[in-house]
């Protein structure tokens, strides 16, 4: 949409085809249904941002950055609104308003939608694109085509790849694709125990084979598979690049807020003021209800244990416990949970001053096809509209 937007104002005459029965499908469901369609950091923190190639961005951003998105949708009418993490959300809270702002620019713009139509193939003239071939038998004839398909997250949205398989029939090399921004399963039994509950305030730090690989602070979700949640999703993004998968961990402090010689000097005092308690019932000011058990059952000190039976070097073992409680990772969730992709269109192959094809002339691509992926907080849907725009823009 952004694509054809960018390339109606440049007084191209433009046909987007869509091979769903509506546009954007995809965005629909985005932020729970809510659209982050950006994030309103200054440009730098874009780039930090960002998890594979942020260089290759450097053009899309300054073409079409996020004050530009905000501006665009607000002028169609769909005001904003920034909450945490400076995430930006339509003011209504609804997906569909941002989608519905979109179509009035296309109309606007006299842009031709053509919705239930599936491309198939790209034609090409010698060392040029030329258009397209329809599954319904037709071909549309072009100056110029810019392929938007996205990844392959969420394939009941509509992406299934279409792209990559173009791409790669007209010569170019696609980086193998992983889920990302997508919840873990993990090894241990209690995480299933723990279903349902929410930590809030913990630090995350994940380890490939012993290497930090990723910290955040923040939010986290445990499931019936393992974890996920905000932390989670976000260290998720470094998992396929981890060399040493059955290798990976998370190590979770739950009270990151204190040093280890601190939380020693609470526990001692918890543990004072029930010494006459079993240990099972002297820990639960501690943690949440649900995961007092968990966390007893694996500080490997008997729960009926009186408080004032338990040795210095158990409590100091059950504190280093409490600040770096350990999971394995046994494997990612699949597309159909993932957020976004991870891999694509080699972006070497791409010219990033105009999101043209280095190998075939006329034939340009944007977005979650492409070999670049973010954190959550907008991001990904920002490179979505700045490549996009670009795309549009430089034909």
């Amino acid at each position: 949409m952004m694509a054809a937007i960018s390339a109606a104002r440049q007084r191209h005459q433009v046909l987007l085809i869509e091979k769903n029965e509506k546009l954007g499908k995809k965005l629909f469901i985005t932020g729970k249904g809510r659209c982050n369609l950006t994030n309103a950091c200054d440009v730098d923190k874009l780039f930090e941002n960002v998890v594979s190639n942020p260089k290759f961005l450097y053009s899309a951003f300054y073409a079409f950055d996020n004050r530009q998105v905000m501006q665009l949708i607000e002028e169609a009418g769909c005001p904003l609104k920034i909450e945490r993490g400076e995430r930006v959300f339509p003011a209504s809270d609804k997906s569909s308003d941002i989608i519905a702002a979109l179509q009035r620019i296309l109309k606007k713009e006299n842009v031709e939608v053509r919705l239930n139509t599936k491309v198939t193939k790209l034609l090409f003239e010698e060392d040029r694109v030329c258009g397209v071939y329809t599954k319904e038998g037709r071909s549309e004839y072009a100056d110029g085509v810019i392929l938007a398909t996205g990844g392959l997250s969420y394939p009941l949205t509509g992406s299934t790849g279409d792209g990559h398989r173009m791409a790669k029939e007209s010569g170019h090399k696609i980086k193998s694709c992983v889920p990302s921004l997508v919840p873990f399963e993990t090894a241990e039994d209690w995480c299933r125990m723990l279903q349902g509950l929410s930590l809030k305030n913990v630090n995350l730090t994940m380890y490939d084979a012993g290497k930090k690989v990723y910290q955040g602070f923040g939010e986290m979700l445990f499931t019936h598979f393992g974890v996920s949640g905000p932390l989670v999703l976000s260290a998720s993004s470094f998992y396929g690049k981890c060399k040493h998968k059955d290798e990976v961990t998370l190590e979770l402090d739950l009270k990151p807020a204190l040093l280890e010689e601190q939380l020693d000097k609470r526990v001692l005092r918890d543990f004072e003021e029930n010494q006459n308690r079993q240990f099972k019932n002297s820990v639960n000011g501690l943690f949440p209800a649900k995961l007092v058990p968990v966390m007893i059952q694996l500080s490997g000190i008997s729960p009926d244990k009186k408080v004032n039976e338990i040795t210095r070097e158990e409590r100091q073992t059950f504190v280093r416990q409490i600040k770096h409680l350990t999971i394995h990772v046994s494997a990612v969730r699949g597309f159909e949970e993932a957020i976004i992709t991870q891999g694509g269109v080699s972006v070497k192959e791409i010219n990033p001053s105009t999101m043209e094809s280095k190998l075939v002339k006329g034939l340009y691509m944007a977005g979650e096809m492409l070999d670049l992926d973010a954190l959550t907080g907008g991001f990904n849907l920002q490179i979505a509209w700045s490549t996009g725009y670009l795309a549009g823009s430089s034909l």
